[in-house]
């Protein structure tokens, strides 16, 4: 039987609850926590127990679906794409909604992108670092200003992959730098390890 995750979404689970859930025996997911595969905790009373979060990570990391009534407390993770290259924002739109894991939002500019982080509160920024008015540069350096925005993850991308840009853009804050022209596989690596998630 599962969980009643309406009335308690961050409720561990049991091994044996996982072990129902994935179709397997209890000994197996016994050895997946001895091995440091799916992470647990030991209650005082010696029983394993796993958050809903860690069990969803390990679902996704070894590719086994997503049990049906875990799938509610799946809240997709938000990104906000900044570039003023449309065709650009377009094609990052498309290779990371493949999977509907993110809700995203776009702005086209520096001032658009403000209004849209405040109002949106987005996880990961992808932000173009060339773009006409205020640059990529003014916009991460404002947004790393704000000690209240220092779990926000910042993904810089330009088509000019000088040493120089790329330091000068990790140092006002940005966590990574992608150039383009990008592969899809590069950018949702990338994306996923920035949000937490298993790649």
């Amino acid at each position: 039987m599962g969980i009643d995750l309406q009335k308690d979404e961050q409720r561990p689970l049991t091994t044996g609850q996982i072990a129902q859930y994935c179709h397997v025996s209890h000994r197996a997911v016994l050895k997946w926590v001895a091995s440091g595969k799916l992470k647990a905790y030991r209650t005082p009373g010696k029983h394993s127990r796993v958050s809903v979060h860690d069990f969803l990570s390990f679902l996704r990391q070894y590719e086994m679906p997503i049990p049906h009534e875990l799938q509610a407390t799946v809240i997709p993770k938000k990104i906000l794409i900044v570039d003023d290259d449309r065709g650009i924002v377009s094609s990052l739109q498309r290779a990371l909604t493949l999977e509907n894991k993110y809700h995203i939002a776009t702005a086209y500019d520096g001032f658009e992108a403000g209004k849209k982080f405040v109002a949106f509160r987005p996880q990961l920024i992808i932000l173009d670092i060339h773009m006409p008015g205020l640059d990529g540069y003014q916009v991460c350096a404002n947004i790393r200003s704000d000690p209240n925005n220092k779990a926000v993850r910042i993904l810089a991308i330009s088509g000019v992959s000088e040493l120089a840009e790329i330091q000068k853009i990790i140092d006002l804050g940005a966590d990574d730098y992608l150039g383009k022209p990008f592969s899809n596989k590069i950018l949702n690596e990338k994306v996923s390890r920035m949000l937490g998630e298993s790649v």
